[in-house]
């Protein structure tokens, strides 16, 4: 009923970063009481299942995340049609309507990430599905401004559920050398559907009327939904440990048996350890605070886009719905672009490195990773004169949606480079520190956008645009000084000691 396997042997580097377990030493004796794997081959260890199983569960899981994800953009090309039909003329709420989503991905994970620690993954994500299938019937029903936007919340904390165990869930699934694959599977259900979801939700509001953008997402939903209970299980390896002692303790009448994974926490002590971690990195880690602002800057200005890029064009070159959800299509080509090929050039220069001094990746300094964000500094403030300007000067459509491309393009430059530098430098605490930045982003990209159509009106789009460019300026220094000063601010760190 014991394994003689030791914890350090079965806990990959992934796993410890998503379930915050402590590796027994190899030297360390093993507690008889000790409950835990039985071999190498014991099926209920998730690692063992058979390959279609587990591949199956990667795939629905990233289906979900898919769904999920259509929410946060989709409507946004039909925000006009919502106000007229919801007889709201609130500037505010027009750009509130779009970001409210995301400030229930910054609430969700805060939320879900204890819950699961304490009941397991699966029954999370269960109650999530269902509250998001509601939560999205609702927004189609709604009646009124006030009524979206509730629901629209609830439909962000949802959906912020695969997103923030997802990659938990492959880790628990998948070996080191199959990971990539699965995260690339389950990213691309991220991925996608905020870049190129407002094309399809233009087209569908001019002719089928908004509402039909949340039945479009509620009808797959709701299959999925059905299905998710019957082939998803849980794979949370410390949740399944503890089954697992409590079913022996039963069975044997030995009360002393437990999981060695058990951290001898009571419920209140961990949600409470959970729930202050992430905002106590963010105040107290200052390589967190500042990239963490940096970012959260970026994501904001790509949200103030989002939301103001229909009314723009539609009043700019006269365009339907269906033609303006297009225009997303700029920000888009270069977010993808960016992704792939700031990817793949940071990965070749690493390996260079790597040769050059002859020494494994995981010596490597943090700081060698950041690199891409100085091209990057340059790219945004660029992309957003050019945007502002050349809208302001009536240039053709497609020449202000390449300036987009190119702020886009150096929005990933900034973002890929920070969580792969944060993954790096905190280790086992790398969840912790994600989640702060992705707190603060969340909130900056859920308010910055609410003041957007008053900024242009004041300003004009050129002057708007080139105000929110002259501050992304300011962050130039950022990446210089991390490359330079970082290892001195680790080596400072409270929560690196």
């Amino acid at each position: 009923m014991v394994s003689s396997k030791t914890a350090e042997e079965a806990i990959t580097p992934q796993t410890l970063l998503t379930t915050d377990t402590i590796p027994v030493e190899k030297d360390e004796p093993q507690d008889p009481n000790d409950v835990f794997w039985d071999g190498d081959d014991d099926q209920t260890n998730p690692k063992n299942w058979s390959v279609v199983r587990r591949w199956t569960h990667v795939v629905i899981i990233a289906l979900v995340t898919f769904i999920t994800s259509l929410g946060s953009s989709m409507l946004a090309p039909a925000v006009p049609d919502v106000m007229k039909s919801l007889h709201s003329d609130n500037s505010e709420l027009e750009s509130f309507v779009v970001s409210i989503y995301v400030i229930g991905f910054a609430v969700g994970p805060l939320l879900v990430a204890p819950l699961s620690e304490l009941y397991g993954r699966a029954i999370v994500y269960n109650v999530s599905n269902v509250l998001f299938l509601g939560a999205t019937i609702g927004c189609a029903l709604s009646t009124n401004i006030g009524m979206l936007l509730a629901f629209r919340l609830i439909c962000g904390c949802a959906g912020a559920t695969p997103l923030a165990l997802g990659g938990g869930s492959i880790s628990d699934l998948i070996e080191p050398e199959r990971m990539g694959t699965a995260m690339a599977i389950w990213g691309l259900g991220s991925l996608a559907p905020p870049v190129f979801s407002p094309i399809a939700g233009g087209y569908l509001s001019q002719d089928a009327g908004w509402r039909w953008i949340f039945w479009v997402i509620a009808i797959p939903m709701g299959i999925l939904t059905i299905v998710f209970p019957f082939i998803v299980r849980e794979t949370y390896v410390p949740v399944l440990l503890e089954r697992k002692a409590a079913r022996l303790r039963k069975e044997t009448g030995n009360p002393n048996l437990k999981s060695r994974l058990d951290r001898q926490l009571t419920r209140k002590k961990l949600i409470l350890d959970t729930l202050i971690r992430p905002p106590r990195i963010l105040f107290t880690s200052p390589i967190v605070s500042v990239l963490a602002i940096d970012t959260a800057i970026v994501y904001g200005y790509q949200y103030l886009v989002f939301t103001t890029l229909s009314y723009i064009f539609q009043d700019k070159y006269h365009l339907s719905t269906g033609l303006s959800g297009l225009v997303y299509l700029g920000n888009g080509i270069g977010t993808v672009l960016g992704i792939f090929i700031i990817g793949y050039a940071s990965d070749k220069v690493t390996e260079r490195r790597k040769k050059k001094a002859s020494i494994p990746d995981d010596t490597l300094p943090p700081e060698g990773w950041l690199w891409p964000m100085i091209p990057s500094s340059f790219l945004v403030p660029a992309g957003l004169f050019w945007y502002g300007w050349t809208l302001e000067r009536n240039a053709f459509p497609v020449v202000p949606l390449v300036g987009l491309g190119v702020f886009g393009f150096g929005m990933m430059g900034i973002f890929q480079p920070v969580q792969i530098y944060v993954v790096n430098s905190f280790d086992k605490q790398a969840a912790s520190a994600m989640a702060a930045a992705t707190v603060l982003r969340s909130i900056v990209g859920s308010l910055l956008p609410l003041g957007g159509q008053r900024m242009y009106d004041a300003l004009g789009i050129g002057w708007g645009n080139s105000l929110l460019a002259f501050i992304a300026m300011g962050l130039l220094p950022v990446p210089f000084l991390m490359i330079k000063y970082g290892a001195r601010m680790r080596r400072a760190d409270p929560n690196l000691r």
